[in-house]
């Protein structure tokens, strides 16, 4: 694939730009080696300072960087300016708690005295990420990475290269030394030869199941770390006693988060049978009334798909679902004209094999599917490879509490949408991948845990010769 910007809203190529050459990888590798060893030196606050500004300099250049996202991948303006907003929590939450994730715990252990554990940084690591949150995938990576005293190398998605581009310059302003974060416009068949030079110590993916495979192999036959966030078919749960009318608003809301292009939005609306019409009802007009068009206007509510390939996979899932006798309620048109452009659609009465009932559909397209009781609500959720989120809609905290427990996948919300938060854990289970992103949880995932323990030591005896000497 070409590392270019084409506008999805046009499907005109605005730049297209040159793959790193041999010579020029190795200069990015080497100064990532050469800084690794400096910026692990520097004390905590000098660290923290660096974060500190690039959240700064974030706020000032919102407009700037939310403008650079719609254009490479059709975020809607909105959510651009939200995404730049959440990039600067995060980093300044990492500067703020920092000191408490990476500082020396002492563990008392009785009779045998006590312990140390210290958190130390291990490298240089190597961040594979995608192009739906351009800024927010690469920040709650590169904040806490950073902050423990480690080095970001970015291979970002071909589709933003000017969004990669500027994530590097934003930390060079910050104050970040030559090769504490860089980006590396790379071909994708080219990260399994980074993953395995001896310089690069760790790698975190963002991506498709295929992609996890590939890095997660890479990383294997390397004896190397890795965290793989993949995809996700999150179940949207809404039991009989919920609010239906609050619940189908999220649940359009839910779904056409980033114009459905996110990994941990609602996909699967699992409903029970006694209050499924009146819920779908209420959702189809949530999800018909969103305005489709131009992302850079105020207004709209869902822009382009980032590509027309993605385009082509969604409409392709949607005729599938119906030709496996799932009911079309609203949108599963292509339209016609410029543009990546796809209707917010409703497929229901889904049947369980069907496409958009176990695969992951990048688009604003939901698949509703109705269970007659808790048992078979739970056995519905459950029934995906994926494990990534998923919501329980419901006034009773037994039973909320009851699907929580049971739920297979990483987070869990009680009437409440999935999203990631800089002070919790983040990742999945199955095929969503394995380990976690933010909270201490996520910086930890990359630094040697090292465990320090002492004997005491008894005095050393007088010389000979000082004996009586007093």
């Amino acid at each position: 694939m070409p590392i270019q910007t084409v506008n999805p809203a046009t499907g005109e190529t605005v730049e297209t730009f040159a793959a790193l050459t041999d010579i020029e990888l190795e200069q990015r590798l080497t100064a990532a080696h050469h800084a690794f060893i400096q910026w692990r030196a520097q004390s905590v606050a000098t660290r923290t300072t660096v974060l500190g500004r690039a959240a700064a300099l974030l706020d000032e250049r919102s407009e700037k960087y939310a403008a650079l996202m719609t254009l490479e991948m059709g975020k809607t303006i909105r959510s651009a300016r939200e995404e730049v907003a959440k990039c600067a929590s995060a980093l300044r939450f990492y500067a703020t708690h920092v000191t408490d994730f990476v500082g020396p715990e002492r563990v008392p252990l009785g009779a045998d005295g006590s312990a140390i554990v210290r958190y130390e940084p291990i490298g240089p690591v190597l961040a594979v990420m995608p192009w739906n949150f351009p800024f927010w995938q690469v920040v709650r990576f590169a904040a806490p990475a950073l902050a423990a005293g480690n080095v970001a190398l970015l291979k970002h998605a071909s589709n933003v290269p000017q969004c990669a581009l500027a994530l590097e310059s934003l930390f060079t302003d910050a104050g970040a030394p030559h090769g504490v974060f860089q980006t590396l416009l790379l071909e994708s068949s080219r990260v399994a030869g980074v993953i395995a030079d001896d310089r690069v110590a760790a790698v975190t993916l963002t991506g498709s199941e295929a992609a996890g495979r590939e890095v997660g192999a890479a990383a294997g036959r390397a004896l190397k770390k890795s965290v793989l966030e993949l995809g996700g078919s999150d179940a949207f749960i809404v039991l009989a006693d919920a609010d239906i009318a609050h619940a189908a608003r999220m649940a359009a809301q839910a779904r056409t988060i980033n114009n459905g292009q996110s990994c941990i939005a609602a996909k699967r609306f699992i409903v029970a049978d006694s209050i499924a019409d009146q819920f779908e009802h209420a959702f189809v007009h949530a999800m018909t009334a969103l305005q489709v068009g131009d992302p850079s206007l105020e207004d709209t509510d869902i822009g382009p798909l980032a590509t027309p390939v993605i385009r082509d996979e969604v409409h392709d899932q949607v005729q599938r679902t119906v030709a496996a006798g799932a009911q079309l309620r609203c949108g599963g048109i292509m339209p016609a004209g410029a543009g990546n452009y796809y209707p917010p659609t409703v497929l229901v009465a889904v049947p369980p094999g069907s496409a958009a009932a176990v695969e992951e559909v990048f688009g604003p397209v939901a698949a509703v599917l109705r269970g007659r009781d808790d048992t078979e609500l739970l056995a519905l959720a459950n029934a995906s490879r994926f494990g990534l989120g998923a919501s329980v809609w419901t006034r009773d905290p037994h039973r909320a509490d009851m699907f929580v427990e049971r739920i297979d996948a990483g987070v869990v919300c009680v009437n409440r949408m999935v999203a990631s938060d800089p002070r919790l854990p983040f990742g999945g289970v199955k095929s969503s991948g394995y380990g976690r992103e933010l909270a201490a949880v996520g910086l930890r995932e990359f630094v040697n845990i090292k465990t320090v323990r002492r004997a005491e030591l008894e005095s050393a005896p007088r010389a000979a010769g000082n004996v009586g000497a007093e």
